[in-house]
């Protein structure tokens, strides 16, 4: 039997491995929050609620239907932080590291599954460069809540507030947006500490630097301030990462909250400029901000951040590499380029089927969800583009949704958390490209 469920899973391509490894830690995360330790009223979570929970810490989402700190218990809360930081880091990876741990031989395989979950470029050096994650990692989350504690510390103890600390420099990280605030107020998130510089830069930090990707990491820590060195992948990353935080910061401080003090106004603005790429943690209430606002957080929340990262969303590579491309159609240039290199035409082509999935899955889930709740249309769209693009954000409709809608956000998260084309690569099967070519015919666009 064991041999047989081997040579089956040997016969799967990478991105189906992918798949089941999240279906797999997404459904033991279920089983272990029903248990009655797991809840402070044991018995009252049903399958479905531990489901959502389970999905959406495994999908590093945070949309939740009970607030975290007052529904589970110590218990229950560690087994969501646990699928968090496995599912921030990708359970591909957390396999890889279990098996270096054993001292089991990685083959090829094992390898190029890797490779396709964190988007490396090639095989070659895989191993090292997965130590280098988990080391990295690691030493950022610890970092994250040193900076973090202080401020944990001053309002619920030392004790409690390491905890706090640790949870939260995880969630920050793994861009994940679970919060423990809910002893203060439900789903609260980090409100109470709207004007605290150092929470806010600490969670900025974290929020950007699990969203970056590992190989930008890689770069930057070879390469330094040397810029020209970077590889093509992480001078898109940074440039358009920096101009997806400058120009929203610029929108939330001339317009949403400009009658507001400065400090509370600068640090307002930075957050929501921030948390929208794929956190869930928010300073403002979302509720009483205007249409254009709420329009341009669910576009950020749709864009995401960097492939190969803790972020979901299509991806800011995906954006750069169509609006070059746009860009080399406006010129009439025959090739898309970019920063001196061309992006090849199959480059292009994923990045326009990335865009036409998610727009499809975020247009059928709000329309969906708007059918069955008979809510606003634009309620049920923040909370869609906040599932499919692993956000967390909430207008606060998650918690009132019925059975059938939390199941559609269930399927959104879970597609958002795995990747547009590993869903492709996973679910459609693979032409062979032959010889031959079909004729060509000019059809008008446009």
């Amino acid at each position: 039997m064991h041999r047989f469920l081997l040579q089956k899973l040997q016969r799967l391509q990478s991105a189906q491995l992918i798949l089941l490894g999240f279906a797999a830690m997404i459904l033991t995360g279920a089983l272990l929050l029903m248990l009655p330790v797991a809840s402070r009223e044991p018995y009252s979570v049903s399958f479905l609620d531990a489901l959502f929970t389970a999905t959406s810490a495994t999908c590093v989402t945070g949309l939740v239907v009970y607030d975290t700190a007052s529904c589970w218990t110590a218990f229950g809360q560690g087994v969501i932080l646990l699928l968090i930081q496995i599912g921030g880091l990708g359970v591909v990876t957390i396999a890889v590291l279990l098996a270096l741990i054993s001292g089991k031989k990685i083959g090829l395989m094992q390898r190029s599954v890797m490779q396709d979950s964190i988007a490396a470029p090639h095989v070659q050096g895989i191993i090292r460069l997965t130590r280098f994650i988990l080391c990295s990692t690691l030493l950022l989350e610890l970092i994250g809540a040193l900076l973090m504690l202080p401020s944990f510390a001053a309002v619920f103890g030392a004790a409690r507030g390491s905890w706090y600390a640790f949870f939260h420099a995880v969630s920050g990280f793994c861009n994940a947006g679970f919060d423990l605030m809910g002893v203060r107020e439900q789903f609260s998130s980090l409100t109470y500490f709207s004007e605290d510089l150092m929470l806010n830069a600490a969670v900025m930090l974290m929020i950007v630097i699990g969203g970056l990707g590992f190989l930008t990491w890689k770069d930057i820590a070879e390469h330094r301030l040397r810029f020209r060195e970077y590889r093509l992948q992480s001078k898109a990353i940074l440039s358009t990462t920096a101009l997806l935080l400058l120009l929203p910061f610029c929108y939330f401080f001339l317009v949403e909250f400009r009658g507001l003090p400065l400090r509370a106004r600068l640090l307002l603005s930075a957050f929501q400029a921030v948390t929208p790429r794929t956190a869930g943690f928010n300073t403002a209430d979302y509720s009483a901000m205007s249409d254009t606002g709420v329009a341009l957080t669910i576009c950020l929340m749709l864009i995401g951040g960097a492939p190969g990262s803790t972020a979901g969303g299509m991806k800011v590579t995906t954006l750069i590499v169509l609006i070059s491309s746009a860009l080399s159609v406006f010129r009439q240039r025959k090739d898309t380029v970019l920063y001196g290199r061309r992006v090849s035409d199959a480059g292009v082509r994923d990045a326009a089927a990335l865009l036409l999935m998610y727009l499809f899955l975020f247009l059928c889930g709000s329309f969906l969800l708007c059918g069955i709740e008979a809510v606003p249309l634009k309620l049920c769209m923040f909370e869609t583009a906040s599932a499919i693009g692993t956000v967390g954000l909430s207008m606060g409709l998650t918690p009132t949704l019925s059975a059938t809608s939390r199941v559609i956000l269930i399927v959104l998260m879970y597609m958002g958390r795995v990747g547009g084309l590993t869903l492709i690569f996973a679910t459609v099967a693979r032409q062979r490209n032959g010889s031959g070519r079909m004729p060509e015919e000019a059809i008008p666009v446009g």
